[in-house]
C-alpha cells in the first residue's frame, strides 16, 4: 500500500515566487538555495512558489499588514531549522518581523507586541520539531 508523508501547521501557500531584500540581513556564509527558499550572502531572500506557511502565529490576527512579514519570518525560521542559519540570528529575523509589519501599516504599538512575543515564545520554533506523519 502506499502511504502519504506530511506535516501539519500549515494555512497559506505563497502563489508567486516572492524576492526581498533583508533590511536586518542575517549572517550566511555562503549562498542558501533549498527547494522552496534562498538567500544569499547580501540579504536577498527568495521565497518561491508554493511555500507553506502558517501566516501570524499565536492569538494575533491574521491582517493584511501581518502577512508579509510573517512569511519572510517563516522562512527565516525554517532556514534555522534546517541549519542553513545559526540560531544566533533570532533577533536579527525577528526585528524583520516587526520592520517589515510597520512598513505594510501596521502600528508600531502592535508591532513592538509581535516582536516581543517572538522574542519571547518563538526561540522553539526554530528547532526542527514538525513530526511527519504517515498516512494511510
Amino acid at each position: 500500500m502506499n502511504c502519504i508523508r506530511y506535516q501539519h501547521g500549515y494555512k497559506y501557500q505563497l502563489y508567486e515566487t516572492y524576492q526581498y531584500r533583508l533590511i536586518n540581513p542575517v549572517k550566511v556564509d555562503k549562498h542558501v538555495s533549498t527547494h522552496f527558499l534562498d538567500l544569499s550572502t547580501d540579504g536577498m531572500l527568495t521565497i518561491k512558489q508554493g511555500y507553506a506557511s502558517d501566516g501570524p502565529s499565536g492569538i494575533s490576527v491574521d491582517s493584511p499588514s501581518f502577512m508579509r512579514g510573517a512569511f519572510i519570518h517563516d522562512a527565516l525560521y525554517q532556514l534555522m531549522r534546517e541549519g542553513f542559519i545559526d540560531r544566533s540570528q533570532k533577533d536579527a529575523a525577528d526585528r524583520e518581523l516587526h520592520d517589515v509589519c510597520i512598513q505594510d501599516g501596521m502600528l508600531r504599538v502592535r508591532a513592538w507586541l509581535v516582536y516581543k512575543a517572538v522574542q519571547r515564545f518563538g526561540r522553539s520554533s526554530t528547532i526542527n520539531n514538525r513530526q511527519v506523519i504517515i498516512a494511510p
